[in-house]
């Protein structure tokens, strides 16, 4: 069997990039390592995000794609935030999903998977 577990991810502001991604996104502090300025942010499929202060490299060729809910409400409710996306939900190459960036300029594809079957078919 192989299953990705965790993935590490240099952040700017460990603390300001736990808030975002718990506040906005849903996860939840596995837990921190505040002397290593480190957050692990589990997700509700146990996949760990390993957030700790470092050198934040643009990379722009990558990309994380997050399941939602729902990829409209999670826009309006992101956006009424006052949190910027790069598009709004649409028919993109991939399907159809939002596309935002996090506090270090990381790419993240918001989908669902009631939109993906309706809208996103190719």
């Amino acid at each position: 069997m192989v299953r990705l577990d965790h993935i590490s991810l240099p952040v700017r502001d460990w603390e300001r990039s736990r808030d975002w991604y718990r506040d906005n996104l849903g996860f939840d502090v596995e837990f921190q390592i505040p002397e290593r300025k480190t957050a692990a942010m589990k997700d509700s499929a146990d996949l760990t995000i390993f957030l700790y202060e470092g050198d934040a490299v643009p990379a722009p060729g990558i990309a994380f794609t997050i399941q939602v809910d729902d990829v409209d409400a999670k826009h309006r409710d992101l956006s009424a935030k006052g949190i910027a996306f790069v598009h709004p939900p649409q028919k993109v190459f991939w399907g159809y999903g939002a596309e935002l960036t996090d506090p270090d300029g990381y790419r993240l594809q918001l989908w669902d998977e009631t939109s993906m079957k309706e809208k996103g078919g190719g």
